[in-house]
């Protein structure tokens, strides 16, 4: 039988090979279906499986019929959405919403350690405010870890950026929602969502901090950013964080003016950007960590070959080692070789 693969169920069997669109092999026949294979499925954008049919045991029970990590970033994202249109139509949103979504969702994460794989799962065509937040919300949380903030500090950093995005509520959706080039002044007020963010934050008895940060999320450390062109002591060290999470995942999705471009080509303008734009100390934890797991995953080269990194330049971290075929592909000494998008 087919089935689309958000409506798998745990200890599902595949009936045949399952190829990703450019033919690479993802899963075998016989596979049995639990998280981690879902997640590698929704990753290589492989929409129907066959499957064997299920037994009348395999489809009674609601609960084992759960997506696992799937859906609780569903559930997140749909709680988000209750948050934004409370705040859209009250002028205020409730903390607790807040908290009782993303508290249980980090507790879940805190053992995830592969960080890339979990950027691949949230990665998806239909991204919006409230996919985009949730996933800033976790990379925040995941930087902040890496740079040594307490378990609580984490936790604040992440809500921080959870909400970064809130002041977007108040902006009219004939703006958010237009599906060609903005005009100045629509510009204008959309870059009020910043100001919008702050007093909704503010309002709704959330502390100062996390006020500043979506407040202050789109300013730049040579002080070219908005609303306040603020130079760097000026921005608060978790508006910092934040900050480079917002750049990272908004550069892996497309928009009308870029198509949609690989982790890997993101990583490496966000590295630049940390030369003056964005903090080094945070750009070099996000980098620092997420490349060293690039190894082990497969990927696909500038020249259309697929492989697999093998080992990272550690001169040179964009140009890894890639095992193709039988052979393999040194790309600090193939200069014009590149990785252009990473597979789980």
């Amino acid at each position: 039988m087919k089935v689309h693969v958000t409506d798998l169920k745990h200890g599902d069997c595949l009936m045949t090979d399952t190829f990703n669109g450019v033919g690479l092999h993802v899963l075998p026949k016989g596979t049995h279906v639990e998280r981690e294979e879902i997640s590698i499925l929704i990753r290589h954008k492989i929409h129907y499986v066959d499957i064997e049919p299920r037994s009348m045991q395999q489809t009674g029970s609601e609960e084992e019929q759960s997506h696992g990590l799937h859906d609780d970033f569903d559930h997140a994202i749909l709680n988000y959405e209750s948050i934004f249109l409370e705040a859209l139509t009250q002028g205020s949103f409730s903390q607790s919403m807040v908290d009782d979504t993303l508290k249980p969702l980090l507790e879940t994460l805190e053992g995830q350690k592969d960080v890339v794989s979990l950027l691949l799962l949230l990665d998806r065509d239909d991204i919006d405010t409230y996919h985009h937040s949730l996933q800033v919300g976790l990379l925040s949380y995941y930087i902040a870890s890496w740079m040594g903030y307490s378990k609580e500090e984490r936790y604040l950093i992440s809500r921080a950026g959870y909400l970064h995005d809130i002041g977007k509520s108040q902006v009219p959706l004939s703006i958010l929602n237009k599906p060609g080039i903005l005009t100045g002044s629509e510009i204008e007020e959309l870059a009020r969502h910043t100001s919008y963010g702050y007093d909704l934050i503010r309002g709704s008895k959330l502390d100062e901090v996390t006020a500043l940060v979506a407040l202050q999320h789109h300013e730049y450390e040579d002080g070219s950013g908005y609303p306040k062109q603020l130079l760097k002591n000026n921005i608060h060290p978790y508006t910092q964080i934040v900050t480079v999470a917002n750049i990272y995942m908004s550069l892996t999705t497309s928009t009308l003016n870029r198509p949609k471009q690989g982790l890997v080509t993101v990583l490496r303008k966000v590295h630049e950007m940390g030369f003056g734009q964005l903090n080094g100390t945070v750009v070099q934890a996000l980098t620092g960590h997420l490349l060293p797991s690039f190894v082990g995953k497969n990927v696909q080269l500038s020249n259309g070959e697929m492989g697999m990194i093998v080992m990272n330049n550690p001169l040179d971290l964009f140009k890894p080692l890639v095992k193709v075929d039988e052979g393999f592909r040194d790309l600090s000494r193939e200069r014009s070789l590149s990785v252009v998008e990473v597979f789980n």
